[in-house]
């Protein structure tokens, strides 16, 4: 256990606590959730976007 990670676990407590300003825990968890969400939705539309592609050139 290193002095940084205390420092970064109290500070994190105080910003859930309400003393201090920033992203509380189930902020960043929810943040992490759609940037994952995020992720894959594009993922969906790019496979999509090939597929079209794909289907247009083969029915010419």
């Amino acid at each position: 256990m290193t002095e940084t990670a205390v420092r970064d676990w109290v500070r994190q407590a105080q910003v859930d606590a309400g003393e201090r300003d920033g992203l509380t825990s189930s902020e960043r968890e929810e943040l992490a959730a759609l940037r994952r969400e995020n992720r894959r939705l594009r993922e969906d539309v790019d496979i999509l976007k090939r597929a079209t592609a794909f289907f247009a050139t083969e029915t010419r």
